[in-house]
């Protein structure tokens, strides 16, 4: 479901500390799931390296494979962001009075459920384009051994 920048922002203004640091801390969880998963796209790549070489493929293949480079480099941008958003958390639950220093964590905030959520739809876009580039390779793999 698709929420107005509007409705974003008041969802946030009235959200409590406790819950932007376990929205956080789920955030620091996906995001290293998906660096671990990136590891494991990388060697399946150099598994089928020969195979998505091949010429029918390959111009898809090279546009796969060059999304995934890019979006482990964004999640390394995007993973310390939010780490330096959680180590920022102090200023919401300090009982010190600052609106302009809480209204920017806030906005922060606000901006990183966009940029996490964005983050994790195209990264599950590529991953489904990897897997089902190699369905084929493998299907086709499998039937040149079945004809040999």
């Amino acid at each position: 479901m698709k929420y107005s920048k509007q409705k974003k922002h008041a969802y946030v203004e009235w959200i409590s500390p406790e819950e932007m640091h376990q929205a956080v801390l789920s955030w620091i969880s996906e995001l290293k799931f998906a660096r671990d998963e990136q590891k494991f796209l990388n060697d399946l790549v150099k598994s089928y390296t020969l195979q998505l070489t091949d010429r029918q493929i390959f111009a898809e293949s090279r546009e796969v494979v060059s999304g995934i480079a890019d979006a482990e480099r964004a999640l390394i941008t995007l993973m310390k962001q939010v780490q330096s958003h959680e180590n920022q958390l102090e200023i919401m639950v300090d009982d010190v009075d600052q609106p302009k220093m809480e209204k920017a964590y806030r906005d922060t905030h606000r901006d990183l459920i966009e940029a996490v959520d964005t983050y994790l739809t195209s990264y599950m876009k590529l991953k489904k384009q990897l897997f089902g580039m190699l369905t084929k390779v493998m299907k086709k793999e499998k039937q040149k051994r079945l004809l040999n």
